[in-house]
């Protein structure tokens, strides 16, 4: 009886221990499904929040080539006006979810519809090239797992490079060159340049030595400059690139004129869509001011040995500049004075005859902040020239454009001490402000102005196509 009772003993214990183990069991496997279900679930999830990105991201890239077929080929009063009149996509629309929004259906490279983007577009205001877009993205499967992109869109003005020049290009062993260079023709460079140097060309003929030499070279040996000390190409070159068409430039100068002139309304007069002056004598000086005004002059006559006004007409008259900050002058100009907080383009151009007005400097031009509250954007149809009596150390704030011309001084046999230029120019000619250690301004300093990027002056000349400059997701 007693081994009988072990027996019975151990069965049950085996029993028990059978029990266990396969409750243990259990519980393991059901947590291991339930850890692979999660799993499975989250890389669902994981790969659904994907998709959204890159279903957002579709809608980013769609618009612009939106903007590239429906902006093609376009003047810039025509683009102007069809953000203003032409009813541009998703334009105005209201947040994702409600009535006026604009949503596109994604389908995959199967053709298998996955989800939806939804976009909202800023418009630029008047005088700016500057879209933001927003894309929100998500798939049918999780509709409420979303992802939001948002970038920047605009043309690139020419106020982007320090020097953009049409012709041949010559910087001396004294300058120092802190921006980017580009020309459509060859570029000697034998001063410090500190960021990229670009040619439109690989090679051609260089009038200074009377060779051919590569679209962008140096005559130091080495590429050292001794005279500052300094290797010359610090940034490095880069050529051969796209030309940019100096001609596009007259378009803009129509919208100036138009926004300036209130579509023929304004004569010699402003308003706050702009200033018009009409074709004089021989031209008018502008003063521009700190208070936020600015004073017009008639010339009466000026030095054809200096181009410094000798007599004026009539007294000077003061207006406010207006809030577009467009003020066109169908005539040559005399300009000087300082802006502050404000953003202004002056012009001197007439589109009526073949006689190209210049834009003359004599004294400084600056800005009172240098964080882009102040901008100023300086357009001549032909030349911008710096007079015979220009300043001993002068100081020129702004982007310059000279369309048809050149932004230069003449060789007026007087040494010059500094001429330093804190922003951009542009030119379709050879330039220059030094000949000799007797001859022109002795120091040159050409700075970029990095707000120039994002800020151009208003109705400043642009490129065609729309860059991606901003992305960030929210």
């Amino acid at each position: 009886m007693i081994t009988n009772n072990k027996k019975i003993n151990k069965k049950g214990s085996a029993v028990a221990y059978a029990l266990v183990m396969t409750a243990a069991v259990a519980i393991i496997l059901t947590g291991i499904i339930q850890f692979l279900v999660a799993e499975i679930k989250f890389s669902e999830y994981t790969a659904s929040k994907e998709e959204a990105f890159e279903v957002a991201e579709a809608g980013i890239y769609w618009y612009r080539w939106y903007l590239s077929h429906q902006t093609v080929g376009k003047t810039a009063l025509q683009i102007q006006n069809f953000w203003n009149t032409g009813n541009p996509i998703a334009v105005g629309a209201s947040a994702c979810g409600h009535a006026g929004d604009y949503e596109v259906e994604y389908k995959d490279p199967s053709g298998a519809a996955i989800g939806k983007y939804c976009l909202q577009v800023t418009p630029p205001v008047n005088g700016s090239t500057i879209v933001t877009v927003k894309s929100t993205g998500w798939t049918y499967k999780y509709p409420n797992s979303q992802r939001i992109i948002q970038v920047r869109y605009r043309q690139p003005a020419w106020s982007e490079y320090i020097f953009l020049n049409n012709a041949y290009t010559d910087f001396g062993a004294s300058a120092n060159v802190q921006g980017k260079v580009f020309c459509n023709s060859v570029i000697r460079f034998d001063g410090v340049a500190n960021n990229l140097v670009m040619s439109g060309v690989s090679s051609g003929y260089d009038s200074s030595v009377g060779a051919n030499k590569p679209g962008v070279w140096t005559s130091w040996s080495g590429g050292y400059n001794t005279t500052q000390s300094s290797n010359v190409f610090l940034a490095g070159t880069k050529f051969p690139v796209p030309t940019i068409d100096f001609a596009t430039v007259t378009a803009d100068l129509s919208v100036l004129k138009s926004t300036a002139n209130s579509n023929g309304t304004v004569t010699n007069n402003c308003t706050a869509t702009g200033c018009y002056f009409d074709n004089s004598n021989n031209g008018r000086e502008i003063v521009l001011k700190s208070d936020g005004t600015f004073t017009v002059q008639k010339v009466n006559n000026y030095s054809s040995d200096t181009n410094s006004i000798s007599s004026y007409s009539g007294s000077a008259q003061t207006f406010n500049i207006p809030n577009n900050g467009v003020i066109y002058v169908e005539d040559n100009v005399w300009l000087r004075g300082t802006i502050n907080n404000k953003k202004v383009t002056v012009v001197a151009a007439n589109l009526l005859t073949s006689n190209m007005p210049t834009l003359f400097i004599e004294n400084d031009i600056k800005y009172t902040n240098y964080n882009g509250n102040d901008v100023l954007g300086i357009v001549s149809q032909d030349d911008i020239q710096l007079t015979g009596n220009s300043e001993d150390n002068l100081e020129i704030d702004g982007a310059l454009v000279a369309q048809n011309g050149a932004i230069w001084r003449d060789s007026y046999g007087n040494a010059k001490t500094q001429l330093t230029i804190k922003g951009a120019m542009a030119s379709h000619d050879t330039g220059g402000f030094y000949y000799s250690p007797h001859d022109g301004y002795q120091n040159r300093l050409y700075q970029f102005d990095n707000n120039l990027l994002y800020n151009p002056p208003p109705y400043f000349p642009t490129g065609s196509a729309y860059l991606l400059d901003l992305w960030q997701e929210l």
